[in-house]
């Protein structure tokens, strides 16, 4: 949780519009709607991957069911950190970040929503259960791609390649490994827990307990295991989720509000010396390994250069020492960045930014010991403290616009995930099994900072459970989800990317 007190909230909000006029801060409110109405779609589109099956097998009632899914997905915004909030934003392209709040950066920020919301409303419309974060990541590709295109850039270097990477497989393997535990899971349940008339019952769908038994509800520890397994899914995917739309929100307000944002107005001296000694230990690091760092980082002669804060900023690696003595001079004797210019607010971040992807490099060397790894990882969360935050109001924005989106719209989709994935009705077992596969995994992916497909992962462990379970699965709909993958990151990128182009032109 980031440390804002909730006794500065007036403050906090005051800064929301310091030195706007009336255009920019229309703009500002017409941006921020756009972020909550993309959460609150993202909200009412994966809302179903909670409420399907404890629905389709009658552990709850369905409108008691969307009331705990949204009040645990707003938990799960509230206690789920900013990890997976900053994994997002580091997708774009280092130069845009730096440079947010230029026109090409508010024109960035559009069109990422623009291309989410068209794709997430689409898909939804057709009850297709598509990823809002393969939505999502697709778009901020797109962004890049485009970016370099239009400046003439290289493609390999528009993106963070070795972030992508890592939440490409995370994106792609995980439904993968859903499938694969779930029907493990109920493979277990019906070899271990079939044994009496009494467990034989777990194997039944509701229709066939009523018939047989009379009665409607599961059995009553089964019952449990399906509540508690939805209130998990709902937590994990308001951590998971809920922290991409906590990311946007940042990315607007820094754009468009510098003054109060671009860094944590809130950060307490304690915090501010902390960042001033991790660029202080930073410069001594690049002294003591001088050999070592010289293929990044140039000789301290060359390092003499210097920044005009009127020019967009560019990070290159070679003025690593510059940019270390450039911060030293604003952090020094600092006790609160109110201290700061609007403008010095800025160009802090934007060093900080700096020497926090030049750590990441220097980490990448193959010569880099194991240790030196940790120590710069260790340094790099000190440097980026104070500029990775999120006030609290926000926290609270995006986690009720993802609670309130989860009350409507849930039905399309669960009509897919629990009607349509297996030939036959899902049985208890199969809905249990799916449920803490999916609980599990979104919540060690949150904990691990990856965002990941809560949509892919709870149908690919429905349709796991149904395939080693004998039912089957019907072909068309695995067709249209599998479709509905594949095209989401290929569409949301020539969408965003068009989007952006075109905002370029008219700029």
């Amino acid at each position: 949780m980031p440390r804002v007190c909730p006794l500065k909230w007036r403050n906090i909000m005051f800064h929301l519009f310091t030195g706007l006029d009336l255009t920019t801060s229309l703009f500002l409110v017409l941006a921020l709607l756009f972020v909550l109405f993309y959460e609150a779609i993202n909200g009412f589109h994966d809302t179903a991957n909670a409420v399907a099956t404890v629905i389709y097998t009658r552990a709850m009632r369905a409108q008691l069911a969307v009331m705990m899914a949204g009040l645990f997905n707003f938990l799960g915004v509230i206690l789920g950190g900013l990890s997976v909030a900053y994994a997002i934003v580091h997708i774009l392209p280092t130069d845009l970040l730096l440079n947010v709040g230029s026109s090409h950066g508010l024109a960035m920020i559009f069109s990422i929503l623009l291309a989410a919301i068209i794709w997430n409303l689409g898909t939804w419309y057709f009850g297709l259960p598509a990823s809002s974060s393969h939505t999502l990541i697709g778009a901020i590709i797109g962004i890049a791609v485009t970016n370099a295109l239009v400046t003439g850039g290289s493609l390999v270097e528009a993106l963070n390649l070795p972030k992508v990477i890592n939440i490409f497989l995370s994106l792609i393997l995980s439904p993968i490994v859903g499938m694969v535990i779930a029907g493990f899971l109920i493979f277990l349940l019906r070899k271990y827990w079939s044994g009496t008339k009494k467990r034989r019952r777990n194997h039944m769908t509701p229709a066939e307990r009523e018939k047989k038994d009379g009665k409607k509800k599961p059995p009553f520890w089964t019952r449990i295991a399906l509540i508690i397994s939805a209130i998990g899914v709902s937590y994990s995917h308001g951590a998971n989720d809920g922290q991409k739309g906590i990311g946007l929100v940042m990315l607007v307000l820094i754009g468009v509000a510098p003054a109060g944002f671009v860094v944590n107005m809130n950060a307490s001296g304690y915090d501010i010396t902390r960042t001033r000694d991790a660029v202080n230990h930073l410069e001594q690091y690049y002294q003591q390994h001088n050999p070592q760092v010289s293929t990044l980082i140039a000789p301290p002669a060359a390092n003499n250069v210097a920044i005009d804060p009127s020019e967009p900023f560019h990070c290159n690696s070679e003025n690593g020492l510059a940019t270390v003595h450039h911060a030293q001079d604003l952090l020094n004797n600092l006790s609160s960045y109110d201290q700061l210019s609007v403008e010095n607010r800025s160009q802090v971040r934007r060093l900080l930014l700096c020497m926090s992807d030049t750590a990441d490099k220097i980490a990448k060397l193959p010569e880099t010991s194991s240790n030196d790894k940790r120590f710069l990882s260790n340094l790099k969360s000190d440097l980026n403290d104070t500029i990775e935050y999120a006030p609290i109001w926000i926290i609270l924005a995006v986690a009720l616009a993802l609670s309130l989106g989860t009350m409507v719209g849930w039905r399309r989709v669960a009509t897919t995930i629990g009607e349509k994935i297996g030939k036959n009705g899902m049985t208890y077992a199969q809905g249990m099994s799916a449920q803490i596969t999916a609980a599990v995994s979104i919540g060690l992916a949150s904990y691990t900072g990856m965002p990941v497909s809560t949509t892919h992962i709870l149908s690919s462990s429905v349709a796991g459970t149904m395939i080693v379970d004998g039912g089957g699965v019907q072909s068309k709909t695995i067709r249209s989800i599998a479709l509905a993958w594949v095209l989401t990151l290929p569409v949301s990128i020539l969408l965003s990317g068009a989007l952006y182009w075109i905002a370029l032109q008219l700029l």
